[in-house]
């Protein structure tokens, strides 16, 4: 499969712009078509992609959705995957607001967990395996690490867990939740969420 990229990197196609004739292309997501042309549906970056000399198919996408790498000091929202005693692996699902088509693997270091009394960290008692957490980017990876991250702030930590009942917890101070359900408490690392964070 062949991707094309029309333009120039900062060229952009904005909504209700004709793109070409439905000879030439067939509409893809962003697109729609009118009177013989495909026209874009929103304003972004222009993709072709050709597959076995088939007929074109042309897309608008976002400038948000063409980021592909999770920058350094970019904030973002990871799932959980495997904990152990020195650090935490997660998925990395959003960057900022937007959601990432490809996950990317991260690791939270132990030492990365809390700004103050490192050496008193337990990473059982800040993470579990399901947990959603806001991390911030320390380091980046490539294909075969992964990225650092780092909880070390009052922002950061977990924002969604659920207890051993299957029940979304409710943070009551900056290091337990708590069951609505049963009212059994466990320990997390919680974030203090900012309102530009809270989705539901």
């Amino acid at each position: 499969m062949k991707v094309l990229k029309w333009g120039s990197e900062h060229s952009i196609w904005f909504k209700r712009e004709r793109l070409c004739s439905t000879e030439e292309c067939s509409a893809g997501s962003g697109t729609y078509c009118k009177h013989g042309y495909v026209f874009a549906s929103l304003s972004g970056y222009l993709v072709r992609k050709s597959e076995n000399g088939m007929l074109p198919v042309i897309s608008v996408v976002r400038e948000t959705e063409s980021q592909l790498l999770p920058d350094v000091g970019a904030v973002v929202t990871c799932k959980v995957c495997s904990i152990n005693s020195r650090f935490a692996k997660v998925q990395i699902l959003y960057i900022g607001s937007t959601p990432l088509k490809n996950t990317f693997r991260g690791t939270i270091r132990k030492e990365d967990i809390r700004a103050t009394e490192k050496d008193k960290v337990e990473v059982y008692k800040s993470f579990r395996p399901g947990d959603i957490v806001l991390a911030k980017v320390v380091s980046l990876g490539d294909v075969q690490s992964n990225y650092l991250l780092t909880t070390a702030e009052n922002e950061l930590g977990v924002v969604v867990a659920h207890s051993e009942a299957g029940v979304p917890m409710v943070p009551i101070s900056w290091c337990e939740m708590q069951c609505p359900q049963t009212h059994s408490k466990e320990f997390r690392k919680v974030a203090r969420v900012q309102p530009e964070f809270l989705q539901t």
